[in-house]
């Protein structure tokens, strides 16, 4: 195998592996806010505002993340919205994180003992309070794995952000590969960058629940 347009290209390379960890920070950031604000608010099971939380929910969960994207960047510039292709790229796949995490953080919540949430009421707490010191600790070590299953494949979707021009790093192996004729080496070194980004998070995934289950013993 020859690796040398891969060595020519390590800056470009480079500059694209930190444009899509900083694309998978920021949309993982803001997903997992927004999640965690839309579940929140799903349990107070508040008429319309239930209903319209779970239509967010069902629309971004039950649509590709492709079409989204579609949508952002070319559908809302025909309403008179323009947006440039960082901003479609970051809001597209944050609010398809966003709804992957508010059904991780509810399925958290429901896990959570009714007992425990009863008794917690009857003793006067509020809901802040049985909140962050009933529910939030026993729904974290529930929705930890598949949260962390959420963002490991967020970063891998980044990668769907080359269609509408977003210099991430696929499209920067696609035009190295036009360029150089060589996939086989430039996708390799594609795919450590990615598990590079993405093996740091499942380690310290493992580390969380294992200090979560000491924690909790």
């Amino acid at each position: 195998m020859d690796f040398t347009p891969v060595w020519n290209a390590r800056w470009l390379l480079l500059d694209s592996f930190l444009t899509t960890l900083l694309l998978s920070t920021i949309a993982v950031v803001v997903g997992t806010l927004v999640g965690a604000i839309v579940a929140v608010l799903r349990t107070l099971n508040v008429g319309i505002l239930n209903v319209v939380l779970r239509a967010y929910v069902e629309l971004f969960r039950g649509t590709p993340l492709l079409m989204q994207l579609f949508f952002v960047y070319f559908g809302l510039p025909m309403l008179g919205v323009n947006v440039d292709k960082f901003w479609a790229a970051f809001s597209a796949i944050s609010l398809y994180t966003g709804a992957y995490v508010a059904e991780v953080f509810r399925a958290g919540v429901e896990a959570v003992p009714r007992g425990q949430v009863e008794a917690s009421t009857a003793l006067g707490l509020t809901f802040v309070q049985r909140l962050t010191y009933v529910i939030a600790p026993q729904a974290l070590r529930v929705a930890l794995p598949p949260l962390v299953g959420v963002y490991v494949s967020v970063i891998k979707d980044t990668s769907l952000a080359t269609v509408i021009g977003y210099n991430e790093l696929m499209r920067r192996a696609m035009e190295l590969v036009l360029q150089y004729g060589r996939p086989l080496e430039i996708f390799l070194v594609v795919g450590i960058l990615y598990f590079i980004i993405c093996f740091p998070i499942s380690k310290f995934s493992e580390w969380l629940e294992r200090r979560l289950a000491r924690n909790g013993a």
